[in-house]
């Protein structure tokens, strides 16, 4: 304990000693921090949360969703696929906002709540910062559409095959009614159209249920569009520079250096003495 009481009473020496060094060092370190404060431009963060678009009919074992959550992930940060997103608003590659944009992305994956994928940015204004969470999903949006324009396709075309199938099935069941009618004249077996009135009985409700669950399939249940989930979010605060931060940064580094000159100063002093 008593080496340790003479230690800091050494360094509250060193320090009365070499105060102008510990102040001036101080002070140069603190000007840095007002000038970096100062010149920092504002920047906002949006957060928007992306709904990934699917399709209800798909080959069995497949995944319903238009692109796979890793492969959206990987789009959204693939320069080329930013670049476009640039251009839409008219906006350079090579800008500042651009390089703000790519370089301030985040993507937070949620593949137990949809999946979603949150995604924040940042711009020089609340507005930009907007516009530019929005144009992302407008152009994950439009690749997507063309990804599932042909399985809605198929997915239609089959439909309307059963839609027709159950039409030619159920004209047929009416025309072997008629037969088994005791005044039918349509088949000479009576028997014999019984048991083909059943087999397309059957048949018939097997097609209903596929139309009808093709259709529930082809609901906004179960197919839509990658869309935007909610609006975006741009708190009004903005989120950098963090002047708190900056300031609490500052002092703590400008007092570490500031200590450091002290002693070095001390040191000095006390090698030209020797």
């Amino acid at each position: 304990m008593e080496q340790d009481e003479i230690y800091l009473i050494d360094l509250w020496r060193i320090f009365s000693r070499e105060w102008k060094w510990f102040a001036a060092v101080l002070v140069v370190v603190l000007i840095c921090t007002y000038a970096f404060a100062h010149r920092a431009k504002n920047q906002w963060e949006a957060t928007a949360w992306i709904q990934i678009g699917q399709v209800g009919q798909a080959p069995s074992g497949q995944d319903l969703k238009i692109e796979s959550l890793a492969r959206v992930l990987e789009r959204l940060q693939m320069v080329p696929f930013e670049n476009e997103v640039m251009n839409s608003l008219g906006v350079s590659p090579d800008s500042a906002e651009a390089r703000l944009y790519r370089g301030s992305m985040k993507l937070d994956p949620l593949p137990y709540a949809g999946p979603l994928i949150r995604m924040s940015l940042r711009a020089y204004s609340p507005q930009e910062a907007r516009q530019f969470a929005l144009a992302t999903v407008n152009q994950l949006h439009a690749i997507h559409q063309q990804l599932e324009a042909t399985p809605l396709k198929l997915a239609r075309a089959r439909l309307g095959q059963i839609q027709a199938d159950l039409r030619d099935a159920q004209a047929e069941r009416d025309r072997l009614q008629q037969a088994v009618a005791p005044a039918g004249k349509g088949l000479q077996d009576p028997l014999l159209a019984s048991v083909l009135l059943t087999s397309k009985n059957t048949e018939i409700r097997s097609l209903e249920l596929s139309r009808s669950d093709l259709v529930d399939r082809l609901s906004t249940t179960y197919t839509y569009e990658t869309s935007l989930l909610g609006s975006v979010y741009v708190p009004e605060k903005r989120a950098s520079p963090n002047l708190a931060l900056i300031w609490g940064a500052g002092i703590l580094f400008g007092a570490f250096l500031a200590g450091l000159a002290a002693l070095a100063r001390n040191a000095l002093r006390r090698r030209v003495r020797a």
